[in-house]
């Protein structure tokens, strides 16, 4: 189906400009809460599977989730801890998306939009019906790869149909994706504690994929130029002029100047080593983003269960769980703030973000902290400065790449902060094993 118009979504005055941004900020404002909702969620549940699986991995941690210790079990670490940091389990649910970021922005401009869109969909559907239905730790993990795949091509693949639309589409998709990891957590929970079974709620949420394929399918209002159904870059551009070419011609001589003027104005198809270039000097964002997210994600997987506070009146759990839950808070509203107001010095976010890992890994060696509401601000702030360097990223990423390269750069860029998780847990492990042994 296709919903294209002959005018420009850009076109921003008038009654039809102002309803087409609506609609195409309201529509990549759903893609982003889609692509990382069905992430979060599903490993939500295929925590509470895997402890009913096997009693045996009821304390094999998932990420993002606060941890089940059992009231008999003994542990003699002065920081009440799993003997597995977080982190190894991270490794399982990054890998995939990393591999596919790291290669699929070379072959991937060959795959049409609407058919990347198809796999997303079809690959987080059987992310919901493996875990809800497996019987196996493997069955679970493999729910966890298909999850995984499903946002990893959806980030670099909506990060890339921005530079189609107008640039305030990105603050919508920023947005979205920060607001996935607050709904996705909060809904969860509450189908769960209101009496449904796991599977019964992650069943519930295979809407989510079908409201996916509404906002790109139906929502969406895609120039007249865009390749709704054919590949990207020049092959598009080459199919739609062979579509225009009339069977007759009457006079060869103005059809073929014709056909050199369309051919001057056409773009050339990047090569291989056009790729590489552009690559190169991606580093000065690429570089900042996979820091940010090296930082926070040794905060999250390494330090953030070895934060604990006996004496507050929440248990062990219950702090783990708030500080996941204003984490992903600070995330959404600093995703947002693209609306309000543009960062250029992105170096300072990453810098800061690294002070803050410096100050809590001090934090926890030294317990010097006096309560827990302390921590719940730093945490907050953490999300604050990691959401804040992925939307600033990707806008001068935007900006500042020239139109011939930029539906390359947005998606080749995607692979920072998927380098910088997967690095995290180099570092996490065994210095959380290590304050474990204390």
């Amino acid at each position: 189906m296709d919903h294209s118009v002959n005018a420009d979504p850009d076109v921003s005055t008038g009654f039809e400009g102002r309803r087409l941004r609506w609609r195409n900020q309201s529509g990549f404002w759903l893609l982003g809460l889609c692509n990382n909702f069905a992430y979060v969620v599903m490993l939500s549940a295929a925590n509470d599977i895997l402890k009913q699986q096997e009693s045996s991995n009821a304390t094999v941690p998932t990420p993002g989730l606060p941890h089940a210790h059992s009231e008999n079990s003994s542990n003699s670490s002065r920081y009440d801890c799993n003997p597995v940091s977080t982190a190894a389990v991270l490794l399982a649910d990054i890998l995939p998306t990393l591999l596919i970021k790291l290669t699929a922005p070379f072959v991937i401009h060959k795959v049409p939009y609407g058919v990347r869109i198809l796999v997303c969909v079809a690959t987080a559907t059987t992310s919901f019906l493996v875990v809800s239905f497996s019987t196996t730790v493997w069955m679970s993990i493999l729910g966890v790869i298909f999850a995984s795949v499903s946002s990893g091509l959806g980030e670099l693949s909506f990060l890339s149909l921005t530079v189609y639309f107008s640039s305030d589409v990105l603050s919508g998709w920023g947005s979205g994706t920060g607001g996935a990891g607050v709904a996705g957590a909060l809904l969860y929970s509450a189908f769960t504690q209101a009496g449904l079974s796991p599977r019964t709620t992650l069943l519930l949420m295979l809407l989510v994929p079908a409201l996916m394929m509404i906002s790109y399918f139906l929502l969406l209002v895609f120039p007249a130029s865009f390749p709704q159904w054919r590949s990207g870059s020049g092959l598009s551009i080459e199919r739609d002029f062979q579509e225009r070419r009339p069977l007759i011609v009457d006079n060869d001589d103005a059809f073929v100047e014709d056909e050199k003027k369309r051919e001057n104005q056409r773009p050339e198809p990047l090569t291989f080593s056009d790729r590489l270039h552009i690559l190169k000097g991606l580093l000065k964002f690429t570089v900042p983003l996979c820091l940010v997210y090296f930082a926070e994600y040794f905060i999250n997987q390494g330090l953030l269960e070895l934060l604990y506070f006996p004496a507050s009146s929440l248990s062990h759990a219950e702090q783990y769980r708030w500080y996941q839950t204003l984490y992903q808070i600070g995330v959404f509203i600093s995703r947002s703030s693209l609306y309000c107001f543009k960062i250029r010095k992105i170096w300072v976010l990453s810098l800061l973000q690294c002070v803050n890992a410096g100050v809590l890994l001090i934090s926890v060696y030294y317990q010097f902290w006096p309560n827990v509401w302390v921590v719940f601000l730093i945490v907050l702030y953490e999300g604050l400065l990691g959401g804040a360097a992925y939307v600033n990223i990707f806008y001068l990423i935007r900006v500042e790449t020239v139109e011939r390269e930029r539906e390359f750069a947005m998606a080749a860029a995607s692979v920072g902060d998927s380098i910088g998780i997967a690095l995290s847990a180099a570092p996490a492990i065994p210095i959380h094993n290590y304050l474990c042994s204390l």
